[in-house]
């Protein structure tokens, strides 16, 4: 009997450990990668003949870099690998199996899958500020590509604002590298993280690297404030400043050419709702997720998920759902089961997921962000739509939800489909109706995923 075609989206952790169990069953994965090197956004590697230390590069996760970055070296000889290769599109063949619409370094191609397992990751989630549009603003995870692939900061004065974890470990990244930093700037408060620490204390090593990253900062004499609101950025055609308010309402000022911006995380889940997969709202998180078992199956039968393309979990639990997901494919193939293995790895997965519930509780949804938005702030970049645009459409055309929303005012139809503007876009629609985001829905996703040459055959 032929072995079936498992093909993997994504080769960052979640990808690469799914990958080696295939390979370590006599399969022969297709792993396709949208990156020209494998290690995914967290793992991200230095182009050839621009290699820096990884302790330079990853700081207390350098052994796990290096230890991935190995795997994905020895695997090659095992696995069918495609790097700088996107799917940009997936389509469920009749009575079976998918094609996934490609675009690589030999252009256009379609491959053949009899399952998939969709590794995809995460992206920034943006909302809306005076100023984000200005040349010189980045997310933080554009930020990480600068230093990690090109070894440059964005800026020669970088101020970084933001909720999550990402904020203070970006901060330590660019600290480290020698970067000025004028100002870290959470806006989520200091009290609920206070509150969360004990559980959060229930992974300690993880707990113990936040607090120094967010230390080592102060200790460099970097200006680290919590609970900062109505963030500003300055500058007639560049970024020149960056202003905002504290908890006591007093405004404050820090001169820069950059800044890094971004409110959490969001999983990158278009290739899910291509390949047909059905979505659930996570309440905590405020976002749409493919709905997926603890043990990595979605709703349609032949795909699987792993890592934060799911949920937000981050790299370690990606590399664990990407080994229990890929031991969840051999089992409803039929083939031999580890049964202590898997639960072994349940038991990981349940204690992570009861501290990333804390850390979603130590960093909260940064509401007071969303209910400042003008009328006149830009939200759909792409398409030059304001959040105006978005209250009147509304109010006067009845645009209760997010697909007749972009119908009738084009927000989410240009570049990024939605992927950048279509959270904040949900958030000011349902404030000016006065409902619960969930009731407003989302974006439904379409090929291309993402932008696709025109030079190329679609």
């Amino acid at each position: 009997m032929t072995d079936p075609v498992v093909a993997i989206v994504g080769a960052g952790p979640a990808g690469l450990r799914a990958a080696q169990v295939l390979a370590e069953a006599g399969l022969r994965p297709l792993l396709i990668d949208e990156g020209h090197r494998a290690g995914g956004q967290i793992y991200r590697r230095p182009p050839p003949g621009a290699e820096r230390p990884a302790a330079d590069l990853y700081g207390f996760e350098a052994g796990r870099a290096r230890s991935l970055h190995a795997l994905a070296d020895a695997l090659a000889p095992r696995i069918a690998y495609r790097p700088g290769t996107m799917v940009w599109g997936i389509a469920a063949r009749d009575p079976a199996g998918f094609d996934l619409d490609c675009l690589g370094p030999e252009g256009h191609d379609r491959a053949a899958a009899d399952r998939l397992i969709l590794a995809t990751g995460a992206m920034d989630r943006t909302l809306p500020f005076p100023g984000w549009t200005l040349p010189g603003v980045f997310t933080l995870g554009a930020a990480q590509i600068a230093l990690k692939a090109q070894g440059m900061a964005i800026g020669r004065r970088v101020a970084l604002v933001g909720a999550g974890p990402l904020l203070p470990l970006v901060a330590h990244q660019y600290a480290k590298a020698g970067a000025e930093i004028a100002a870290v700037l959470d806006v989520t408060p200091l009290k609920p993280k206070v509150m969360a620490a004990p559980r959060l204390a229930a992974v300690p090593a993880t707990l113990a690297k936040g607090v120094w990253y967010t230390f080592a900062c102060a200790l460099r004499g970097v200006p680290v404030r919590s609970g900062v609101r109505a963030v500003a950025v300055e500058g007639a055609a560049c970024v020149e400043a960056l202003a905002w308010e504290d908890a006591r309402g007093r405004r404050h000022r820090v001169a820069c050419d950059a800044v890094g911006a971004s409110f959490g995380l969001r999983s990158e889940a278009q290739a899910a709702d291509l390949a047909g997969c059905r979505f659930v709202f996570e309440p905590v998180t405020r976002q749409w997720q493919p709905e997926r078992s603890a043990q990595g199956r979605a709703s349609h039968p032949h795909v699987y998920l792993a890592g934060d393309g799911s949920g937000i979990g981050g790299a370690d639990v990606a590399e664990w759902q990407g080994e229990r997901t890929a031991l969840t494919l051999l089992a409803d193939l039929g083939r031999p089961r580890d049964a202590a293995r898997e639960a072994r790895l349940d038991r990981i997965l349940a204690r992570q997921a009861g501290f990333r519930a804390a850390l979603e509780a130590a960093y909260p949804y940064p509401h007071h962000l969303v209910e400042n938005i003008a009328d006149d702030e830009i939200v759909c970049r792409c398409e030059g739509i304001t959040a105006g645009a978005l209250r009147r459409a509304a109010t006067e055309r009845d645009a209760s939800e997010m697909n007749r929303l972009k119908a009738l005012t084009r927000a989410g139809m240009g570049r990024c489909q939605g992927r950048v503007c279509g959270h904040a876009a949900a958030e000011i629609l349902a404030r000016h109706l006065r409902v619960p985001v969930e009731t407003v829905g989302r974006l439904r996703g379409q090929a291309p995923i993402k932008p696709i040459p025109l030079r190329e055959p679609a």
